[in-house]
């Protein structure tokens, strides 16, 4: 007999008194994850299980009435995961992103968060999943400083101070509280100013913070610096960021688009490290990129550019996974510089989500709704 299915429902402050922004948490989560992703406990979209997600765009011109029109940022896309371990569960981050939003009073994107069960595929959990996302991404860039920064660091940089750069800092300063001064390069003013009132109100311990002009001189002397601007309409718009501006020793990370001259991806005083360089391999099969000469992405398709146009061997690239999982080294001298690239991907989703659902669930949170009594089919 078919049984009754019911699935939890956590708006977003269900999420919160479930410990969504629990950074430390969240961190040990993404920490497992990477041990999985290293084992191969785990399956994505595509054949080669390691794809982002499908994304659905829209054409440039239509004459179709009410057809939405290309705009930077404005699509639909579904990510699915299966994640096993302790988690084994299947998930699917789906989101709507229109940069209008903002005038509507909405978030740029919203995001919905599914649990399914791994064996029939009847749902689990609807959760709201703007806060888990970024959480999940500045959770994956904090282990970047857990990993590859020196210790007692001082200074870091923020390039872009939106909501990703106040998620990173958190998951920055729970790793590395020494960090007194920052070093800020953004858009507009009132980012800037939003982003410091958020900083001064949770971590009163920063002393200093400067705002830049350009990325070199945010860069000036900063032991992390992060990249998490919006990507521009253009590629060639995109940030970029030279050797000569880094302070040896330095760990930059991006979960931006970010230009990089390929010579420097290359040098041998740079280490590069990918969260999962299958997904950027895979992204590029069959794919036309936006490459330019001498020129690459640190994040997406950037170190696949450079590998394809037979500029970096894909030996130099070095997973994060396997770092912590200690097949390989990560820092190797004190003045190395690191590079991290950060995609994001939907096992990270599930992974928070699955913590989130499961104290959820043991503190008697959220709305519990009824899919069938009986399926009629």
């Amino acid at each position: 007999m078919p049984e009754r299915v019911d699935f939890l429902y956590l708006s977003e402050s269900d999420m919160v008194d479930a410990g969504v922004l629990n950074m430390k948490r969240c961190m040990a989560a993404m920490e497992e994850m990477f041990v999985l992703l290293r084992k191969g406990d785990y399956r994505m979209g595509g054949e080669n299980a390691n794809e982002h997600g499908i994304r659905v765009s829209f054409p440039k011109k239509t004459d179709i009435p009410l057809m939405p029109i290309h705009e930077p940022d404005k699509r639909f896309m579904a990510m699915p995961a299966y994640l096993g371990g302790r988690f084994h569960m299947f998930g699917i981050k789906s989101y709507g992103s229109n940069p209008h939003n903002i005038e509507r009073g909405l978030p740029r994107s919203v995001l919905m968060m599914s649990l399914l069960d791994v064996e029939t595929g009847v749902p689990i959990a609807y959760m709201s999943a703007n806060i888990l996302s970024a959480m999940r991404t500045g959770a994956t860039t904090g282990l970047g400083v857990r990993y590859f920064s020196k210790k007692n660091v001082s200074t870091a940089a923020i390039i872009g101070p939106g909501t990703m750069g106040r998620y990173a800092l958190m998951s920055f300063m729970e790793e590395r509280p020494s960090i007194e001064k920052i070093r800020i390069k953004g858009r507009g003013r009132v980012k800037i100013e939003q982003f410091i009132s958020f900083c001064k109100e949770r971590y009163p311990q920063i002393k200093e913070y400067i705002i830049c002009d350009s990325v070199a001189e945010a860069c000036e002397g900063a032991d992390i610096v992060y990249f998490g601007t919006t990507n521009a309409a253009k590629y060639e718009d995109n940030p970029s960021v030279k050797q000569e501006w880094l302070k040896p020793g330095c760990v930059v990370i991006s979960a931006s688009a970010l230009l990089v001259n390929t010579s420097f991806l290359a040098s041998q005083k740079v280490k590069l490290i990918a969260d999962n360089y299958k997904m950027y391999d895979g992204w590029g099969n069959g794919q036309t990129l936006p490459t330019q000469k001498n020129v690459s992405t640190l994040l997406g398709m950037g170190f696949f550019d450079a590998v394809s146009e037979g500029k970096l061997s894909p030996d130099k690239i070095t997973d994060i996974g396997e770092i912590i999982c200690g097949d390989k080294t990560g820092r190797e001298y004190d003045s190395q510089i690191i590079l991290y690239a950060v995609g994001g991907m939907p096992v990270e989703d599930v992974a928070w989500a699955c913590d989130c659902y499961r104290s959820a669930v043991k503190k008697g949170i959220g709305i519990s709704l009824n899919l069938w009594e009986k399926a009629e089919l």
